[in-house]
């Protein structure tokens, strides 16, 4: 993620690499990966960072959803997740 002023603690810290490469793939879908210098996100706007921020968040909830509709029952999906948090 960035260097700048961290509050935002992951969860799962070993997620980090991974949180990093999609916070990239959602930049490039939403089209903004080509303002990007290095890992400096200082030149874009608010509202594209908003924008793969928001991305992120409906893909990480459309991942949950199709987890329930798999599985068919919504209370395993989510004690496995808590399960898994407590964990780390």
């Amino acid at each position: 993620m960035g260097t700048g002023q961290k509050r935002n603690r992951l969860l799962v810290p070993e997620a980090s690499k991974a949180m990093y490469q999609f916070k990239y793939e959602m930049a490039r879908e939403v089209g903004i990966e080509n303002q990007i210098q290095g890992d400096y996100w200082g030149y874009i706007s608010s509202r594209d960072c908003g924008a793969v921020g928001g991305a992120m968040v409906r893909h990480m909830i459309q991942t949950i959803e199709q987890q329930i509709a798999q599985q068919g029952n919504p209370s395993q999906t989510i004690a496995a997740t808590n399960t898994t948090t407590q964990l780390s």
